[in-house]
């Protein structure tokens, strides 16, 4: 058997031995002697892998990106703008869509690694799910940005911004509307995101942190809507039949905010607003409308464009911050025109 079969063989099984740990299944015993045995072939392919993922003077950077989902035209437009930035300056970027499938996910990435990726990108679809994926990368010498959704591991740079923030600013918004600090008053339909994820419990948490502070509002909640207008849709629908009097509804994103709006003007409740997290555009148009309170933008394309950018970076040997923020701007009725743009779909944030 070649060495390079065996190397290929080794990442398989350490990958394949860390996805049945992590489904919760028992693992089949080895004896010392086979740990051994995989310890060594594990460790050389790590090491061969890692010198493969060093590109030679003058030999094209090649980046994965291994996006959670192409769902929706938020993960499109992230993907987008990586494509762009990877053209403009010369890089390979190979992308797979992981369909929400943490299973397929860890493979995708497997397959990256095989094909000579130097880092990858990755926006988790689980954040202990990709505990293979972290794995691998690690004993191939695999740099890892991670960019939008947070992971439980050990990466090189986290690409994304303070959602805990973005929720409060938005919050304080629907407190304005309900009456302002110390009178606001009113019922409002929360829209959640997906269970478990950072994101959706960051955006919760600074919502929170504004409205809990007024007795006079009360919060409801829907299950949750993993960021799909539809399901949102649904949701609402059945949250209305014994929530009459909502007054405002607040999505984790816009694509629910929205969707639970027209629901709840369809049902003939008129006086409803709406409010969430992204910059939609059609959010910002509703706004303009005066049907939507606000939106905090979460630029996809800066995100897509800076995370190929720390990945360059690190391919070529450079310094990165473990950290960076792509910053938000709120969208309200004060400045909606100036943010509105019909021909993309998200606010775009200056440089």
């Amino acid at each position: 058997m070649s060495k390079k079969i065996l190397v290929v063989f080794a990442v398989i099984l350490t990958v394949a031995m860390l996805a049945v740990g992590c489904s919760g299944q028992p693992a089949a015993s080895t004896s010392p002697s086979a740990e051994a045995s995989a310890s060594v072939e594990a460790s050389a392919a790590a090491s061969e892998s890692a010198e493969a993922s060093t590109p030679a003077s003058g030999d094209k950077i090649k980046i994965g990106f291994s996006q959670a989902t192409m769902a929706g035209p938020f993960y499109v437009s992230e993907v987008d703008a990586a494509k762009a930035a990877a053209e403009a300056a010369g890089v390979e970027l190979v992308v797979a869509d992981a369909n929400e499938d943490v299973a397929k996910q860890n493979q995708d990435v497997l397959d990256m690694i095989q094909s000579g990726i130097q880092v990858l990108i990755l926006n988790a679809v689980d954040p202990d799910g990709v505990a293979p994926s972290l794995e691998a990368c690690k004993n191939a010498g695999i740099p890892i940005v991670t960019e939008d959704r947070f992971v439980n591991g050990d990466v090189d740079c986290v690409v994304g911004r303070d959602n805990q923030e973005m929720g409060k600013l938005v919050g304080e918004q629907i407190v304005e509307a309900l009456g302002g600090k110390g009178q606001a008053k009113g019922k409002v339909l929360e829209v959640m995101g997906s269970g478990g994820d950072r994101v959706q419990e960051a955006r919760s948490a600074g919502f929170h942190e504004a409205v809990d502070a007024e007795p006079g509002i009360t919060v409801v909640q829907t299950p949750y809507c993993d960021y799909d207008r539809s399901k949102a849709a649904t949701a609402t629908q059945d949250m209305i039949q014994s929530n009459p009097d909502i007054d405002v509804v607040y999505g984790h994103n816009d694509d629910m905010g929205l969707g639970a709006l027209g629901v709840c003007l369809d049902n003939g409740m008129d006086n409803v607003l709406g409010s969430g997290v992204d910059g939609l555009m059609e959010a910002v148009q509703s706004i303009i409308d005066g049907k939507y309170i606000a939106t905090a933008a979460n630029d996809p394309q800066k995100m897509g464009q800076v995370a190929l950018e720390q990945a360059l970076k690190i391919a070529k040997g450079e310094t990165v911050e473990a950290n960076v923020d792509c910053g938000t701007v709120l969208v309200n009725k004060d400045n909606a025109n100036d943010y509105y743009d019909d021909s993309i779909m998200f606010v775009h944030q200056a440089d």
